[in-house]
């Protein structure tokens, strides 16, 4: 099995699920980073949520500097992260998400979020953000660990329409990391 096979698409339910807090940075957290950021960067993604790869924990990966192949990894693991302010003039931004390939989105979103989580050693990080793919990056991907996808963000008919979408890329071989031809 590919790394991109290992990434949960919609509408599985542990998309939708409310994910539990890491007690402990263990061996087993650690691998699961691990094995996340290898799924992201073998779909050409910025982020992923635990739940994408089916597991219901409070786990976010995310390099929104990667650019593919040959370019530098700058990843980020955030463990049990919570925003603590998400403000400023709302922004429209395309958005994809792995678990739903071969669509791309317009979400509404605060412009500006402070972001506070652990990291791998335990020590506790915020993150800060204005006006750009890490502000929505981290936004989309505490979402997936309160079960909220980017198609909740629509209005009913938005959904409607975007589902219709995702079905049709998906009958037409749709796979983590593709996005829809703009």
């Amino acid at each position: 099995m590919s790394a991109i096979d290992d990434i949960v698409l919609s509408p599985d339910d542990r998309l939708k699920t409310e994910c539990a807090p890491i007690e402990k940075i263990d061996e087993g957290v650690r691998k699961l980073a691990k094995r996340m950021l290898k799924d992201m960067y073998a779909a050409d993604g910025c982020g992923l949520a635990a739940p994408q790869v089916g597991e219901l924990v409070q786990l976010v990966v995310i390099d929104v500097d990667y650019a593919g192949e040959g370019t530098k990894k700058n990843p980020y693991v955030l463990i049990n992260p919570k925003i603590v302010a998400a403000d400023g003039p709302e922004r429209t931004y395309g958005e994809g998400c792995l678990s739903f390939p071969g669509i791309t989105v317009e979400v509404k979103r605060p412009s500006h979020v402070v972001v506070q989580a652990r990291n791998l050693d335990g020590d506790l990080m915020q993150y800060e953000a204005r006006d750009n793919l890490l502000a929505v990056c981290l936004q989309h991907e505490i979402d997936h660990l309160h079960g909220v996808t980017m198609v909740d963000h629509l209005s009913a008919g938005q959904r409607i329409a975007a589902l219709r979408d995702y079905e049709e890329a998906l009958s037409q071989g749709a796979r983590p990391g593709d996005t829809a031809a703009n």
